[in-house]
């Protein structure tokens, strides 16, 4: 979320307030957001919808850029009507973005080409190339061949904008040479690279030899992530691993010679052959059983959130201590709900070590402390709570006909209602320290949605924004709220998505006066 309002209001502001301001910027950034924050709910400003468009490819959003047809288009979303950034030339099926990450220079960072200074898109193909793109010209700025023993399909983060990780598809082999017990290569592949420039830290297989049963495996800050069929999570040190089992050290463009042939690391045919192979057990630094491998790390200390590893417990989450896996006092937190869809909780995005549960009328915010005169020990206490606004279910029971007789139902509606006011996206914007919760209720047969800001300190309400176009609760839905910027994307049958466009307005006069407030 860091881009620069783009609005001719927030143009103003931010000149008027470098104006008053001659410490450091970091401090007259604070103030601007601090503006715009105060701008954004005000009672005067409205969200309006500018445009609306269709696709029949998926649509992506980052920090103000808008990506279609799999990323060949890229559009400002802050322009008062479609405006193309860029459009790549057509390409085939072999050769289209499957996924993409932004990335952005880091401030005091030299780099030994021009083009590394400008932000980029860090993109994946359908045949295996990763990409860089330039994010304001989609010029192609580096190309790196992966690999042709794998698909590779999914782009992240391990750490944000220094380290990515290119993990394959998974391969589960022929039926045939299961029956016939006949080795089988990795059940997946993660390449690990350092960004800009880009540099190889290894290609790591996931085998079931040495894995037995497993299921799935990610990375994340350092950290190899392993699922297993029967609900275990493991934990083990990324470097630990590349320091035991790397094979051959690679460098991207360098001669390497592997099974025969030789080439050039990086580049076709060869591309980059698996050089780390794990032949023996790791030491794991963590493991724990968990309900369809469902785990979270978080808060001040380290604690973690599980589901206890059986069906029935479905709902219920514990938190506990990473360091000794205690219980933190209060650490079962359930939501008593009968509902279609499923609660959900995860730590609080803030870095403020609370804790979000939200379920379809209520968003708890839950915070972690001490255990007074037991400072080895936590527990779990209410910050907050946000309600949805719903009328007396008990009132709804009881219906009187045209005749005056009156009429009993003898059931209960689930709390996820489409009739009932229900909650369906919760987010938190970092930049003005708002929480955004979209909120659903289906009027006759179209569903309404608003999105709530509220005080992320106290859960106060202070803005509601109704949603234009009508929600329909069984399609897939995206919200972005980005400084001054609302982005609904919906995904429809037949793989068709919608995105609309909403921009904030103010009232002229209420601007000036948010401004003589901050000076």
């Amino acid at each position: 979320m860091g881009r620069t309002p783009k609005t001719n209001v927030c143009r103003r502001l931010s000149r008027r307030a470098l104006g008053f301001f001659t410490r450091d910027a970091g401090v007259v950034q604070r103030t601007n957001l601090g503006i715009l924050r105060a701008l954004v709910c005000q009672e005067s400003t409205k969200f309006k919808n500018v445009w609306t468009t269709h696709s029949k490819s998926p649509i992506a959003y980052e920090r103000g850029r808008i990506y279609f047809d799999n990323y060949r288009c890229c559009v400002s979303s802050v322009a008062s009507e479609p405006r193309k950034i860029y459009e790549m030339p057509k390409c085939s099926k072999a050769e289209k973005i499957e996924d993409a990450l932004l990335w952005e220079c880091p401030v005091g960072e030299i780099f030994p080409n021009p083009s590394d200074y400008k932000t980029s898109l860090i993109a994946l193909t359908a045949h295996n190339w990763l990409l860089r793109i330039s994010a304001t010209t989609g010029e192609i700025l580096e190309k790196i061949y992966l690999a042709s023993y794998c698909k590779f399909r999914y782009l992240s983060w391990d750490t944000p904008q220094e380290v990515i990780a290119v993990k394959s598809a998974q391969n589960k082999g022929s039926a045939g040479a299961r029956q016939a017990g006949t080795q089988q290569p990795g059940l997946l592949y993660l390449a690990v690279f350092r960004v800009l420039p880009f540099s190889l830290v290894g290609i790591l297989e996931i085998n079931k030899k040495v894995f037995t049963n497993v299921t799935d495996a990610t990375l994340s800050h350092g950290i190899l992530i392993v699922m297993f069929s029967s609900g275990l999570v493991r934990l083990y040190s990324f470097q630990a691993i590349i320091e035991q089992f790397m094979q051959q050290k690679l460098d991207l463009g360098c001669a390497c010679s592997q099974g025969g042939t030789t080439g050039t690391v990086g580049e076709a045919p060869l591309g980059i052959p698996c050089n780390v192979k794990i032949t023996d057990s790791p030491s794991p630094l963590f493991e724990v059983s968990s309900l369809e491998n469902a785990f979270q790390i978080g808060g001040h200390p380290w604690h973690y959130i599980i589901t206890p590893n059986k069906k029935k417990q479905k709902g219920v989450f514990h938190i506990c201590a990473l360091k000794d896996n205690s219980l933190a006092r209060n650490g079962i937190q359930e939501m008593e709900c009968c509902s279609l869809e499923s609660d959900w909780i995860y730590f609080h995005p803030d870095a403020s070590g609370r804790i979000i549960h939200v379920g379809p009328n209520q968003v708890k915010v839950l915070k972690l402390s001490e255990v007074e005169n037991n400072s080895s020990q936590h527990q779990i206490s209410e910050d907050f709570v946000i309600w949805a606004n719903r009328e007396d279910r008990n009132e709804n029971l009881i219906t009187v006909t045209a005749s005056g007789r009156v009429v009993k139902r003898n059931f209960n509606l689930l709390d996820d209602d489409p009739e009932q006011e229900t909650f369906k996206i919760v987010d938190y914007e970092d930049e003005l320290d708002l929480l955004s919760v979209v909120a659903v209720t289906q009027i006759d047969a179209e569903g309404k949605a608003h999105l709530d800001f509220h005080c992320n300190e106290y859960g106060t309400l202070l803005k509601s924004i109704p949603l234009v176009e009508s929600w329909d609760v069984t399609y897939s839905h995206e919200v972005y709220f980005d400084r001054d910027l609302v982005l609904h994307i919906e995904q429809k049958p037949n793989r068709v998505f919608s995105c609309y466009v909403y921009q904030m307005v103010c009232d002229p006069g209420e601007e000036e006066e948010v401004v003589n407030r901050s000076d």
